[in-house]
């Protein structure tokens, strides 16, 4: 029992603590539209005020019925004024309505806009170890769904203004006939207000554990159905396990969801008659004193209406507090993701200085080691590596010995756990990030297929000159890109991808065209290429590589590949094993030195003879 209610005061002690979510959300509500914020107020204050104008109107009218009912006669003037005023409040309670219909939607609508721009502003200003923590992802997709999944809480939080004002004005009547009742009617209502926050609570508590179960059903959802997959899932008959692995998933979810809506109802229930209970008590109370002549019946109706009112009113507010106190937890995620703060910056207390625009010296890796987080395994150990202007230097080594690390370290996606790594001979962590990374033009193996028009696709290697057509197709004229956009029905506007309608898919080798393209098109001074030429043919990748040299013209370029007939033609070729360098020279001087690489090339050529 101490245990139970120990649980339930942490549970309240965490709800109300949740609350100081709201100054920052609030702020961004207020940001996405003030004008909307305004309206929406001074309608809900105005609509709130019609409920005790409304029965005090009644109240005059069936008083003067009654009495004129006693004593038959003219019908009174005053009553037409009534009655109409009864009419005018209707229609602007109507019209208020409407208004609040508009307001709302407008604000939610710009509360979406803000708050999903502002995830997509700060997921872009984290490092790039955050998106490879199943930690992180799980916080980013409840951050997602806070972009539209919140937007309820617009209307708890008008709603609760809306009912407080109604609440008060309506207890005010209540309270002036009798304080007791009031009381009456707030205890009753107290243990349903409680009951809900409780399991409002457990169920935040459930949402929040069951998230990975969600996001695999996401992907097993998305594995059985997309393109890519189709044919392997055929292939190998994997339809009915995968079924079955989703079955599995969603039973866990529906059974633990199931449990709690079952403990949800019975209480309700059970609390719901108590708080009717007080309500019908009290209205009993009233209908009595106006039997014994104490009270008349106009008085009679309106404090009818009154109880009735302030006890749903009561009801209203504590479910709006609760729903709000609720919302707040899950803004917890929200607000969470948003203090998320990325780690590869400026080193602090020192102005960030811009990337030289011509680089003098090149890059230098001095004692560099590297693991990633949550791992022992050094990925790179006390490495020395340097790359001069001009100068063009092939990776090769098996996979896993830290090709594509060095590229993120590079490029400042990462930072070196030991060692350090200079441009011109100054810390990169001395630049400004941007200004760095404008420098470097990266293709990974893995590239992003944009699912925009072939424009774009090349555009956004460099955004500021996305509306230059010389430059485009200029870059896609270095990387074969060019020859494709006369066979695209719309050129180079052609939306590419199949996702959305009037889409033209590409092979895999015409998208590594595209994404080569994007390259070019950075004139960047470091041009880094991941397996470039992984899913080109022979002729297109042998096209390419004669103009390897044209293309990295007065460039530095480092070049990842396990093509040994593309490396050669580099400068200077760098083997790495286990995190180390183990042999560098020319092509010639590695095969002749009889070393790794002259094992590795022999094992390829002999495939070819």
């Amino acid at each position: 029992m101490e245990k139970t209610v120990q649980n339930h005061a942490n549970a309240w002690g965490e709800r109300l603590s949740a609350l100081k979510n709201l100054p920052p959300v609030l702020a961004i509500i207020w940001k996405s539209g003030r004008g909307v914020c305004v309206a929406t107020l001074a309608v809900r204050c105005m609509a709130a005020l019609l409920p005790l104008a409304a029965l005090a109107i009644g109240r005059s009218i069936i008083n003067i019925v009654v009495e004129t009912a006693k004593h038959p006669g003219p019908i009174p003037t005053a009553i037409w004024w009534l009655l109409a005023g009864e009419f005018l409040i209707a229609g602007i309670g109507t019209f208020l309505g409407r208004c609040l219909e508009y307001t709302d939607a407008r604000l939610a609508d710009e509360f979406a806009r803000e708050v999903s721009l502002r995830i997509m502003r700060h997921a872009a200003s984290l490092d790039l170890q955050s998106f490879e923590d199943p930690v992180f992802y799980d916080k980013l997709e409840r951050a997602r769904f806070q972009a539209t999944g919140r937007i309820g809480m617009l209307n708890s939080l008008g709603n609760l203004l809306q009912q407080t004002v109604t609440l008060v004005s309506l207890s005010l009547g209540v309270i002036y006939y009798s304080p007791l009742l009031f009381l009456v009617l707030l205890v009753c209502v107290l243990p349903a207000f409680v009951a809900q926050s409780h399991f409002a609570f457990v169920g935040y508590s459930l949402e929040h554990s069951l998230t990975p179960l969600r996001r695999e059903l996401d992907y097993l959802r998305d594995l059985a159905t997309s393109k890519e997959a189709a044919k392997e899932l055929k292939v190998f008959g994997l339809g009915g396990y995968l079924r079955n692995r989703f079955r599995g998933i969603t039973d866990q979810v529906i059974s633990r969801t199931r449990s709690l809506l079952k403990r949800r109802v019975i209480a309700g229930s059970a609390l719901g008659v108590l708080s009717s209970g007080g309500y019908y008590a009290s209205y009993a109370y009233i209908v009595i004193r106006t039997l014994q002549g104490q009270m008349s019946v106009g008085d009679l109706t309106f404090l009818a209406g009154a109880l009735q009112g302030t006890s749903s009113q009561i009801q209203l507010l504590f479910s709006s507090f609760t729903s709000i106190a609720d919302q707040a937890l899950f803004l917890t995620d929200l607000v969470s993701f948003f203090a998320i703060k990325p780690k590869i910056g400026t080193v602090v207390g020192r102005p960030a200085l811009p990337a030289p625009r011509k680089i003098a010296e090149g890059f230098e890796f001095q004692k560099v080691s590297f693991h990633y987080a949550g791992q022992e395994r050094m990925i790179l150990k006390n490495l020395d590596f340097r790359i001069e202007p001009g100068e063009r230097v092939a990776l090769v080594g098996e996979n896993g010995q830290g090709k594509t690390t060095l590229v993120k370290l590079i490029s400042r996606l990462y930072d070196p756990t030991g060692g350090r790594i200079l441009l011109d001979g100054i810390d990169l962590r001395e630049y400004d990030l941007e200004t760095l990374q404008r420098e470097i033009g990266v293709i990974f193996q893995d590239f992003v297929r944009y699912e925009m028009t072939a424009r774009e696709n090349i555009g956004v290697g460099r955004i500021e000159y996305m509306d230059d057509e010389n430059m485009i197709r200029e870059a896609a004229r270095q990387s074969k890109a060019a020859e494709l956009f006369d066979r695209l029905p719309n050129g180079i506007d052609q939306l590419l991808g199949r996702r959305f309608e009037g889409g033209v898919d590409l092979s895999g080798g015409e998208w590594q065209k595209f994404a080569l393209a994007r390259a070019y098109a950075r004139d960047a001074q470091l041009l880094i290429l991941d397996e470039p030429t992984a899913a080109l043919d022979a002729p297109s990748e042998y096209e390419i590589f004669c103009r390897f040299a044209e293309l990295t013209q007065g460039k530095m370029a480092l070049l990842i590949s396990h093509r040994f007939s593309t490396v050669r033609m580099c400068d200077r070729i760098v083997v790495l094993e286990g995190g180390v360098i183990r042999e560098e020279g020319t092509h010639d001087q590695l095969v002749e030195s009889g070393g790794k690489y002259a094992d590795m090339f022999e094992l390829q050529a002999a495939s070819y003879r």
